[in-house]
């Protein structure tokens, strides 16, 4: 990612150190809080297989995984470790269990963002894509860091909105495998073996055949939800 956007060394040094920061914190500390708050919630749903290996944590090298994290950094996109959960252990259920404990990764995501996003809210200080930023002339220090919080509230909002789509290995599909009725959702739990590769055309070849999810369903939603937390 960092790659994408060297170009913005030739506006101002600082605009890419602000954008550079927002990266690192929101996706190392967004995806290691992320793997905490599923460690967390099933071991307070009853399964304690997360604890006793560590993972109820806030310590992100218990979560980041190298190779994931290396991604993150050079395409954007990545993972971390997954967490090891016990469903049959959860006192909610396998299925109910583990789609409150899939949610809670999604969530916490959620929840960076706004508090992220409450200074541009209460207008201590300004929102700035730094997707789109095309000069700073006239910024002072309260515009970079207004910089650093857009970026951290809408790489938060992808990481949450992405994990909800409702495709194997990403939270959303256990959600949603929980949360439907059973006759639905066996079916469904079925074609599980095939989400890697179900994700990964839709990602990589979509886009060439006219299905793009990330201009059709991830982008909208991002901005929506962006938008009604920073109130811009």
């Amino acid at each position: 990612m960092f790659f994408y956007y060297l170009d913005l060394l030739d506006i101002d040094f600082f605009l890419f150190l602000a954008f550079a920061g927002a990266v690192t914190t929101a996706l190392v500390l967004g995806i290691a809080f992320h793997e905490f708050c599923h460690a967390a919630s099933a071991s307070a749903l009853g399964d304690q297989t997360a604890r006793r290996l560590g993972r109820v944590s806030l310590n992100p090298l218990r979560h980041l995984d190298p190779f994931g994290t290396l991604l993150l950094f050079l395409a954007g996109f990545g993972w971390g470790k997954p967490v090891p959960v016990n469903n049959y252990a959860l006192r909610n259920g396998p299925r109910t269990g583990m789609a409150m404990v899939a949610a809670a990764g999604p969530l916490s995501n959620l929840a960076v963002a706004a508090v992220m996003a409450l200074p541009i809210r209460l207008g201590w200080t300004e929102w700035h894509n730094p997707f789109i930023v095309s000069g700073t002339a006239g910024w002072s220090v309260s515009d970079y860091v207004g910089l650093f919080l857009s970026a951290g509230v809408l790489l938060n909002t992808i990481l949450a909105v992405f994990n909800l789509l409702p495709l194997a290995p990403l939270d959303g599909f256990r959600v949603w495998v929980g949360l439907l009725p059973i006759e639905l959702a066996r079916p469904i739990a079925q074609m599980e073996r095939y989400g890697i590769l179900i994700l990964m055309l839709l990602f990589f070849i979509g886009p060439a055949i006219g299905i793009d999810i990330f201009d059709r369903v991830v982008r909208p939603a991002v901005e929506g939800i962006a938008g009604a937390l920073t109130g811009v």
